[in-house]
């Protein structure tokens, strides 16, 4: 199990593979774009030119890529993983994707006799390169034991959130969400302070340090007092992925989300003036515009 297929080197997945290496652990890597593996093949990885060729039978693979769909491709496709896993193998999903694509992926691999295992993440890059990522993780207990030593190579805590294999998605989604609710509260309180004449920044400080003394306040709060967007930590395009798998989520259980509609037009919006670039931070940039700010 010292052995780990990884697929998706983009800004999370490559200080991932960072810290695998740093454990002692021998990885194979695939990216699609095959260029953005150099820096973790200087470091000790070992590039592939397919998907399944990341798999040792009965092994761990573990996929951190953009979207469902991308995902679907990776399991189901002919060079994909979903046939070659073997019996016991273990696919560790830690992209943030519908609990429905979990759930389906999960029984698709029961059916092949191997696992599936959703392990979402909180945290940006620079969370990820320093091993400070919190994992949620939800499938089969046998599987999620096996995993462990992966999962604590990458992140300061994992959360076993139960069997049912969506359930960290779930969670996941949730959590994406209450994010954008609070870039929003935060651009707004800071757009009055300023139009009352205070410093931004210094009003930012003030909560971040006192009521709101956590990781989102202190992390996005200067961002959003600075109007400062670049680089994107999280472009705004994926944010907008996750808002619709929230509204989505939330139509199937028929769970009642208000506010997540709204951060959807705001993150909606920006898209379609061409912000899908930017940190999903930049969703504020309508409600400074809107107070006459920008």
């Amino acid at each position: 199990m010292r052995e780990v297929g990884f697929i998706g080197i983009g800004n999370m997945g490559q200080p991932m593979v960072l810290n695998l290496l740093k454990a002692g652990f021998k990885v194979k890597v695939y990216n699609r774009t095959a260029s953005k593996a150099s820096e973790v093949v200087a470091a000790g990885a070992e590039q592939v030119n397919r998907p399944c060729d990341v798999i040792t039978p009965g092994g761990i693979v573990v996929t951190m890529v953009a979207n469902d769909q991308v995902l679907e491709v990776l399991v189901y496709s002919q060079d994909g993983i979903g046939d070659r896993l073997g019996t016991d193998g273990i696919h560790l999903s830690m992209s943030t994707v519908s609990p429905e694509t979990s759930r389906k992926l999960a029984q698709y691999h029961q059916e092949k006799g191997s696992f599936y295992i959703a392990s979402p993440v909180f945290g940006r890059p620079e969370a990820a390169a320093a091993q400070k990522l919190w994992i949620l993780s939800s499938g089969n207990h046998v599987a999620k034991e096996k995993v462990k030593p992966v999962l604590e190579a990458l992140g300061q805590r994992v959360f076993d959130l139960g069997e049912e294999p969506g359930n960290a998605n779930v969670v996941k989604l949730g959590g994406n969400f209450m994010i954008m609710a609070a870039m929003e509260a935060m651009a707004e309180t800071f757009n009055l302070a300023e139009k009352n004449g205070m410093d931004r920044e210094m009003v930012a400080e003030v909560y971040s340090s006192t009521l709101f003394n956590c990781t989102v306040y202190n992390g996005y709060g200067s961002m959003i007092a600075k109007k400062m967007f670049e680089p994107a930590g999280f472009q705004l395009a994926l944010g907008l992925k996750d808002c619709n798998l929230v509204l989505d989520e939330a139509n199937n259980t028929k769970t009642p989300m208000p506010l997540a509609n709204l951060v959807h037009n705001r993150l909606l919006s920006s898209t379609a003036k061409g912000r899908g670039n930017l940190d999903w931070s930049a969703l504020t940039k309508l409600t400074n515009e809107e107070a006459g700010l920008e």
